[in-house]
């Protein structure tokens, strides 16, 4: 019998490249409510006799034995072995845009999501971010032990404070219900079906240099981060769901790399003839933190494999070949 396994926020970035690994082997339950979910990403999943999708908003009570069209899957027999919580928009530019959203997302949405797992004794995979972090107290990688700089009345605040608060929430869980749970803080990810121009410098830097516009690094010449291609994201959440570590735990690239250089790769393997301009930091603009992924690669065995190069080459066929469905 296949397993049956959820992931909310399928339609997103994360969710359904998640989705499209899972579904070779298990039964996969996506939901999604399409605030910031992309329809046009799961269009290949709905012809798979073994995904099955629900419009539902997770912030809202529901009970999976009301959709007939999750009869197959048996799941008041065979239950759900896990849960992957992906439910939050995360978009820069729609921080302050769908504030409420995000706040609930991170509230209701993740006490239901852990009611869910707690019913059918699954799995919870809650994945957060590395912007529990705030500011960086130095240049060095943050250990997962940092308590982090966060701002609780900016522009950014929501979801920032959000995926504070989520953690609270899986971590009582797990405290007083005995939950097993997993917390992944996920540091920046790119790769196929990332939204254009909403404020995350690889998608913006890819679409403006197939555009021959100026690629904007928000920093200066110096300004640094990290860049984990999706399929070694994937790679971690799954084999996270499978371990035994109970804590939080950081997930992201060691390397380091210069905003710039990155502009600059871009700009060679598109041929274009952008050029590179700095502007200082919008309130938008993601932070530039560095993850110490030691605990990860300790415990369960994990570390990034796609070079930065690789990686890019397969987020430019796909932008070029997609570019209408993923531009905002």
């Amino acid at each position: 019998m296949r397993k049956n396994i959820i992931i909310t926020g399928v339609a997103g970035f994360i969710g359904t490249n998640l989705a499209e690994r899972l579904v070779k082997d298990y039964n996969v339950i996506g939901i999604d409510n399409f605030v910031t979910g992309n329809e046009k990403n799961i269009d290949l999943l709905l012809q798979n006799s073994n995904f099955e999708f629900l419009r539902q908003d997770v912030t809202q009570p529901f009970n999976l034995e009301d959709y007939p069209e999750l009869k197959k899957f048996q799941v008041a027999v065979y239950g759900i072995q896990e849960i992957y919580n992906l439910a939050c928009p995360t978009s820069p530019r729609d921080h302050e845009q769908y504030a409420m959203q995000i706040l609930e997302a991170s509230s209701y949405g993740v006490k239901n999501v852990c009611e869910l797992a707690i019913k059918y004794k699954s799995t919870l995979i809650h994945i957060s971010s590395q912007h529990i972090y705030g500011q960086a107290k130095d240049s060095n990688p943050i250990k997962e032990d940092y308590l982090g700089s966060v701002n609780p009345v900016g522009p950014r605040s929501a979801y920032d404070e959000g995926k504070r608060f989520s953690e609270t929430i899986v971590y009582h869980y797990q405290s007083k219900h005995n939950l097993d749970a997993k917390i992944a803080r996920v540091f920046t990810t790119y790769g196929p079906k990332m939204q254009i121009n909403d404020g995350r410098a690889v998608p913006d830097f890819i679409i403006n240099a197939l555009n021959n516009e100026d690629l904007i690094v928000y920093g200066d010449e110096y300004t640094e981060n990290t860049f984990c291609y999706v399929d070694d994201l994937i790679d971690a959440l799954v084999k996270l769901g499978k371990s035994s570590l109970n804590q939080p735990v950081n997930i992201g690239h060691y390397e380091k790399y210069k905003l710039k250089d990155v502009a600059g790769l871009i700009i060679k393997l598109t041929d274009s003839k952008s050029k590179i301009r700095y502007e200082e930091p919008r309130w938008h603009s993601t932070s530039y933190n560095i993850p110490d992924i030691g605990l990860v690669k300790e415990v369960i065995g994990w570390f990034p494999l796609i070079s930065l190069e690789n990686g890019m080459k397969s987020t430019i066929e796909f932008t070029k070949a997609n570019r209408r469905l993923y531009q905002l």
